[in-house]
């Protein structure tokens, strides 16, 4: 982690890198930073699915409205915020 300043510590930072998954056999592409993309697979990985199949399962419960980019990134907030999680 790289130090800003005595009270943030921020993590290595890539930007956006777009990856295609297949979902349902409906290929898309989604575009996600490197630590969101890590943590989906670790959370997939604890619960015993692929990553893709976790992908598939967030992409069924999320409004319409809802980017799927987006949607993947409030599932892992919610994941780490999880007591426990840690």
């Amino acid at each position: 982690m790289k130090r800003i300043n005595a009270m943030i510590d921020l993590p290595p930072m890539t930007p956006p890198l777009k990856r295609s998954v297949t979902i349902d056999g409906h290929r898309t592409s989604v575009s996600l930073e490197d630590a969101f993309w890590q943590a989906l697979g670790q959370i997939a990985e604890r619960r015993g699915v692929t990553r893709v199949t976790l992908i598939g399962q967030i992409d069924r419960c999320r409004a319409p409205e809802i980017g799927l980019a987006t949607a993947l990134r409030l599932f892992v907030l919610a994941a780490f915020q999880e007591p426990g999680s840690q």
